[in-house]
């Protein structure tokens, strides 16, 4: 299991003002993310258990797989949902050197643009991201997606039930989660998302994509 905490701990947010942990809203609103797709099956899966509920998430989305399954990823955008880039080749900023990532980003963005979703939201792989990195895409205009709730659906280690329980014993209004519309993740992912979906619902909850208008 890995040392991260489920629950990103204030301390840390407040370390890191810069970077959008959550949302402040006073509405019983939820963001759900997804990272590393578009993946044929998975993501198409992903998009029929969201419209189940009239839910809407944003879609961090890796450069080279866009390129590879533009199709799947029409379909992201024509089902209303936001994007958000996840580097081209999803690099882990701590071992990349700055320039580089930074030009992996634009290479990300570039696709994203070649398919008419410009997108300012930008999630870094693994959560990893040196300052100079961050400062100089802050510096482009781009707001830097973390999260309030990791699911862990990647991890082996971690069951269907942890996964579940991971996410509703953690979030709170505003939360982001992060899922991943991976093959890793799928396990976990299929059964978790519906039973977060519907215990939510039942709650009041709504489930929106990350607008740029709500993030300060």
């Amino acid at each position: 299991m890995s040392i991260v905490p489920v629950k990103t701990p204030s301390v840390v947010k407040k370390m890191f003002p810069n970077y959008v942990w959550s949302i402040s809203t006073s509405e019983p609103v939820i963001y759900l993310t997804f990272d590393d797709g578009p993946t044929p099956e998975i993501t198409e899966w992903v998009l029929h258990q969201l419209n189940e509920f009239n839910a809407r998430a944003t879609f961090f989305c890796i450069g080279n797989n866009v390129s590879k399954h533009a199709n799947i990823f029409k379909q992201i955008t024509e089902n209303g949902h936001a994007v958000g880039n996840h580097t081209h080749n999803h690099l882990r900023g701590w071992k990349t050197k700055t320039k580089k990532y930074i030009e992996n980003v634009n290479q990300a963005n570039a696709v994203l643009e070649s398919q008419l979703q410009a997108t300012n939201l930008f999630r870094p792989p693994y959560g990893h991201i040196k300052p100079k990195q961050a400062k100089q895409l802050v510096s482009k205009g781009y707001k830097i997606i973390m999260w309030d709730v990791l699911s862990f659906d990647w991890d082996e280690q971690t069951n269907n039930k942890t996964c579940f329980e991971n996410v509703i014993k953690n979030t709170s209004t505003g939360s982001i989660i992060v899922f991943h519309d991976s093959i890793k993740a799928s396990n976990n992912l299929k059964f978790t998302l519906p039973r977060v979906l519907e215990f939510f619902t039942k709650k009041g909850y709504s489930f929106k994509a990350l607008n740029i208008k709500d993030i300060p």
